[in-house]
């Protein structure tokens, strides 16, 4: 095997994000529900005998040192492997979306590096690697739709109704690291439990909760308000996901093209799209111990 290509690296909606407390360090502990979708960055693997890690930026330029490569560099210093990969991305996620996409990345890079250089690593092994790049790099790496707490490493695999979302990037994204520090962010919610969460999942999964974020991010960027009032003038409930300024909404399972085109007329700078909730990670299986 000389090269993989076309692998898939999904995003994922926080569907409600509770801030508990936080710890001694600094790290704010969390509860979330993660939901895999079908918008996909696409990734590409060609084996390197020098050694090397490159990358090649097929849709719009990434940081030098982004996820990818630290994954990538990681997964091989873990392993001593002689040699290296070329890495082509076609980047689909916006960033700072709190979509999950950096993250995404790296988990199949990790996945997809593990099979390319015949590694075998079992899943466990790929999750550590995968916190110690970032807390949600593991949520990918496990394939499921998850209950998420900690700062991110405890991850529960749930199952959840099949969910079609409409969803909303304003041209501008969010500094994770300002919504955090912000002094009026509410760090003391009551904690929840995935019974609570479950009551409600199958009749409205977004009824349940909220973003947390949500308040500090709308100060922060206005555009965020702008796309949850637009939402709601066309009869849908908006809600942040993650730490990013992407907004999305539930909508009915028969939705289409048609659907987004029956909305009222939105603004230039929004980036819109319908998505579906997937069963699983494409790459589920792909790591021994997974599946």
């Amino acid at each position: 095997m000389q090269s993989l290509y076309d692998i898939p690296a999904p995003a994922k909606l926080n569907l409600f994000l509770h801030i508990t407390g936080r710890r001694a360090d600094g790290y704010h502990l969390l509860q979330s529900v993660f939901m895999l979708i079908d918008w996909c960055d696409t990734l590409h693997f060609e084996l390197r005998r020098d050694g090397q890690i490159s990358r090649e930026d097929l849709s719009w330029p990434l940081p030098t040192d982004d996820l990818v490569v630290r994954a990538a560099r990681a997964l091989q210093q873990a392993t001593q492997y002689p040699f290296g990969a070329h890495i082509g991305i076609c980047k689909s996620v916006p960033a700072q979306a709190g979509m999950g996409g950096g993250s995404s990345d790296a988990a199949s890079t990790l996945l997809a590096l593990n099979r390319l250089w015949k590694l075998n690593l079992p899943l466990p092994t790929l999750m550590q690697i995968g916190l110690d790049l970032g807390a949600d790099v593991p949520f990918f790496l496990g394939g499921h739709h998850a209950w998420v707490e900690g700062i991110g490493e405890k991850i529960t695999p749930i199952e959840l109704p099949s969910t079609r979302w409409v969803i909303v990037k304003p041209a501008v994204g969010l500094d994770t690291q300002l919504i955090f520090s912000d002094r009026s962010l509410k760090r003391d919610s009551e904690t929840a439990t995935i019974t609570g969460f479950a009551a409600n999942a199958f009749g409205n999964v977004v009824s349940y909760g909220r973003n947390d974020l949500q308040t500090v991010a709308q100060k922060l960027c206005p555009e965020v308000t702008q796309v949850l009032n637009w939402l709601e003038a066309n009869g849908l409930n908006g809600r942040m996901t993650g730490s990013g300024s992407a907004v999305f909404a539930q909508v009915p399972h028969n939705a289409d093209q048609k659907f987004l085109g029956s909305l009222n007329a939105m603004p230039s700078q929004f980036q819109v799209r319908l998505c579906s909730s997937l069963d699983a990670h494409p790459l589920v299986g792909w790591a021994p111990g997974d599946g």
